[in-house]
């Protein structure tokens, strides 16, 4: 290559680079989104891990009602219940901290 192809390549390059280094700058989506999240999340919970223990409780309390149910009414497999209800309790019990760690609530 002659050294004249290898100007316009640079000049091309640094040209390319300088409009993506522009464009990163202000490319920031969701900042202001993830603090107005925060904000909300805030004033409507205490903390997010008291609301994922109060649904985790009425997750083992609507379980248990239901595998009870299921159980008097002589179904015999009722284990896969109770690990989707265990499992779904369990679930909310590690959302909230979680949460908490995501939001800082």
């Amino acid at each position: 290559m002659k050294l004249s192809d290898w100007k316009g390549w640079s000049l091309s390059l640094s040209i390319v680079l300088i409009v993506f280094y522009c464009s990163s700058v202000h490319a920031q989506p969701g900042i202001s989104e993830m603090n107005q999240a925060t904000a909300d999340l805030r004033r409507s919970f205490f903390s997010a891990r008291d609301a994922s223990l109060v649904l985790a409780t009425l997750f083992g309390i609507a379980g248990a009602v239901n595998v009870y149910y299921n159980w008097q009414m002589g179904k015999d497999k009722i284990t896969a219940k109770v690990a989707a209800w265990f499992f779904a309790a369990f679930f909310m019990i590690l959302i909230g901290p979680f949460l908490q760690v995501l939001f800082g609530i």
